[in-house]
């Protein structure tokens, strides 16, 4: 069984950056996707981005193209998610998540993964 540990979380002023970093122990070969979701208070869980940890395609929410990037360093089993521009609205705690299905099959479908991280807290602040 994959366990996710996730860390970079914090609270930063509206227009900083943070990196957020997931760490997978154990089995990690049938892992084909992996990434992270949010939550906001009051809001759905919302897909943020994956990457596929066969071809490294990569997928992101529509409300944060162009300011995050998300990417996988194979040899550490760890995925980073680069967040920059950061809004008030991206205040969320974020979940690591990660499946073995092909990212590029609704991959925003928060109940196809079945391995999470224990979620990290971001705060921008206005």
């Amino acid at each position: 069984q994959v366990q996710l540990v996730e860390s970079g979380g914090g609270s930063v002023q509206a227009g900083g950056s943070l990196r957020l970093s997931c760490a997978a122990f154990g089995y990690t070969g049938s892992s084909d996707c992996m990434g992270w979701f949010r939550r906001a208070p009051g809001k759905e869980r919302e897909g943020v981005a994956v990457i596929s940890a066969d071809d490294g395609r990569t997928y992101y929410g529509d409300s944060v193209k162009g300011r995050f990037t998300i990417s996988l360093d194979n040899a550490k089993n760890t995925a980073y998610l680069q967040m920059n521009s950061l809004k008030p609205e991206d205040t969320a705690i974020y979940y690591c998540a990660a499946r073995n299905v092909r990212c590029s099959l609704n991959w925003a479908f928060p109940l196809g993964y079945a391995t999470w991280g224990q979620g990290t807290q971001v705060t921008v602040a206005s």
